[in-house]
């Protein structure tokens, strides 16, 4: 059994793993400012940017869900990985050779599921692209060229050739140490009447990767005419793998899908190589399985998708009627991207991949540079289909193309595609057209208020904190907590002597005594290093994702000001706690006889005074302090 990561390891894999690397892995992220970067957060929906990375911290938090961490937790929650699996993985990325305290150096065959699966898939892609070379793979090979495609180009992309055998794989994988079972729940093999046997076999192979470039599946293609299998076999859903959440081509894609704001879907894995070969770099393809919600999260955060976006994302379909259905199909996703979506589709129904070889690479340039708006050609699609020679075909029409526009959820963009369509059908009456679309959008939420009445509740409210965020004493706190996680030289002593019972928010409080006890802010040497000894002292998720956010959120103060501000902050809580102190002395003196206590009344008299003179002082330097 391994046993626990040295605490060394640890260190050094977090310090050779850059936040903004291992999230730019997936999701694109842009300067924010003062050493900030911004994207859109993977864990939650959202159109504008409110994921924040500080490379400086090695931190990231996301101000809209609340999530936040280093890139460990990144790593974690974007995987599900346990903690060890995700230093692990950093680990071989960042090539720190780990040692176990407790029987020294653990070999990879002790690592969690995931990193062997991983390693499983990785050792199946080098296998099945030696395999295309030999004589066997003569068909594949011919299948490659037939469609443009060099010895090279096959290279470029991984793409290999699964023997024609029941257990080349298999007998492979378990040279290289890989159990049954592993092959199993990876998809590479499946049980048969003797044990395991390859589930590929006699085909042309393309591996799939994630984000990150790792191999997580494969896509099969039929080349056997004995072969009754379907033309396309893919990797089952798996601990690793999972259809509706995976693109092909998006690990060579993402850089310049984020670097020139487009993205363009297209059907197969060879239109994806295509495409890339003809210099459209931005190309990538679904596994299997129709476009949806999963793959639209990854293409917005690789997009930085978002209200005042102006990229596009580029479906391509063939011409024939499959091919105009699945851009239809295509309409109803539009809307749940911000930026602009078009569709390309080649009138001679060829696919990118057949349109280079007969074209050439400009013609598959052509064709995306070629795009018309979704919108547009989900309408005139359905126009098509009626005879607009005829009153009653052009009517036809209108009714069929109504609730198409009806259904565009951008008001403006609805009353221009309105006009537009008048001026399709030719019926030249802008005021009739506009008032049947009208009649299908007033429809359309007719019927959605009525779902809303049949019983749909509004989610229950969360329960309202013992505090008032806004507050301006609580935001002081907050304020002066940032100051002492980000810039703790700043604030010295005066902080340190602040009690938890100084700060109004109990998870403030939380705060100041984790800062106490990791030796208060006197004790904070570098930055980064000074978050993480924080975060590691947290009693507990919720006060350690405190101390994240806290160090993540830019401060409010800049420039010259900010010792002074500081200054300001800490006058202004100190203030407020010495208000307490002398509410309760007035307290004690009232409950004094001054004739049979005098001593005890003078004393306490002057201590009175003492604290309303420090109260001045402090009240004429928290001037300014919000």
């Amino acid at each position: 059994m391994a046993g626990r990561i040295r605490d060394e390891d640890i260190a050094l894999v977090r310090e050779r793993s850059p936040i903004d690397a291992v999230v730019g892995d997936y999701l694109q992220l842009r300067n924010a400012g003062g050493g900030n970067l911004k994207g859109l957060c993977p864990f939650h929906d959202e159109k504008s940017p409110s994921f924040n990375v500080t490379p400086a911290k090695n931190l990231w938090y996301c101000f809209g869900c609340g999530e936040g961490g280093d890139a460990v937790s990144f790593l974690q929650k974007m995987e599900h990985l346990s903690f060890a699996e995700a230093i692990e993985r950093l680990a071989a990325k960042a090539g720190v050779q780990l040692q176990y305290e407790e029987g020294g150096y653990t070999p990879r065959r002790d690592q969690g599921q995931r990193a062997r699966l991983v390693e499983a898939h990785q050792a199946a892609a080098d296998f099945y692209a030696g395999q295309l070379g030999g004589q066997e793979a003569a068909i594949g090979r011919r299948f490659l060229a037939e469609r443009g495609f060099e010895r090279t180009d096959a290279g470029r992309f991984g793409v290999g050739y699964a023997p024609n055998e029941w257990e080349a794989l298999v007998r492979h994988l378990r040279g290289r140490g890989f159990s049954d079972k592993e092959m199993i729940a990876g998809g590479l093999a499946k049980e048969g009447r003797r044990g395991p046997m390859d589930r590929f076999r006699g085909r042309l192979m393309w591996p799939i990767r994630d984000l990150s470039g790792d191999v997580i599946g494969f896509g099969a293609r039929r080349l056997h005419e004995g072969d009754d299998g379907p033309k396309y076999l893919n990797t089952p859903d798996s601990p690793i793998y999972k259809k509706s959440s995976v693109l092909y081509g998006v690990d060579l894609a993402k850089k310049e899908i984020a670097r020139n704001g487009q993205a363009v879907v297209v059907e197969g894995y060879t239109d994806v190589m295509a495409c890339h070969l003809a210099g459209v770099g931005t190309a990538i393809a679904t596994c299997g399985t129709a476009f949806g919600d999963e793959h639209i999260k990854i293409l917005r955060r690789l997009l930085m998708d978002r209200d005042t976006f102006e990229g596009g994302v580029i479906f391509t379909f063939d011409g024939d009627s499959a091919g105009r259905r699945a851009a239809l199909r295509a309409f109803e996703d539009d809307q749940k991207f911000a930026t602009r979506t078009f569709v390309a589709v080649q009138p001679d129904g060829l696919d990118p991949c057949d349109l280079r070889v007969k074209h050439g690479d400009s013609a598959v340039r052509d064709l995306v540079a070629s795009c018309a708006p979704l919108f547009e050609f989900a309408i005139r699609s359905t126009i098509d289909r009626h005879n607009l020679e005829t009153t009653e075909g052009r009517l036809a029409a209108l009714d069929a193309a109504a609730p198409v526009v009806a259904g565009i959820k951008d008001r403006a963009l609805r009353q221009m595609y309105a006009v537009n369509l008048d001026r399709w059908l030719g019926i030249m009456n802008e005021d009739f057209v506009l008032r049947r679309v009208r009649e299908f959008t007033t429809r359309g939420n007719g019927d959605q208020s009525r779902d809303g009445a049949r019983g749909r509740t509004a989610p229950a409210r969360p329960a309202r904190p013992a505090y008032d965020p806004r507050h301006p004493d609580v935001q002081r706190e907050w304020e002066t907590l940032k100051l002492a996680v980000q810039r703790p030289a700043m604030l010295g002593p005066a902080f340190d002597a602040l009690s938890a019972e100084a700060f109004v928010a109990p998870p403030h409080a939380a705060v100041r005594e984790v800062i106490a006890a990791t030796g208060g802010v006197g004790a904070a040497a570098d930055a980064a290093e000074w978050v993480a000894r924080l975060r590691e002292a947290a009693p507990d998720d919720e006060v350690r994702g405190l101390i994240t956010k806290l160090a993540v959120e830019p401060l409010r103060s800049a420039g010259d000001s900010d010792d002074r501000y500081a200054a300001e902050l800490l006058a202004r809580i100190q203030e407020r706690q010495i208000t307490g102190e002398i509410g309760q002395l007035k307290s004690k003196l009232g409950r004094l006889n001054p004739v049979e206590h005098q001593e005890d009344y003078n004393r306490l008299f002057g201590d009175l005074v003492a604290l309303e003179q420090r109260r001045r002082v402090l009240g004429e330097r928290a001037i300014g302090s919000l």
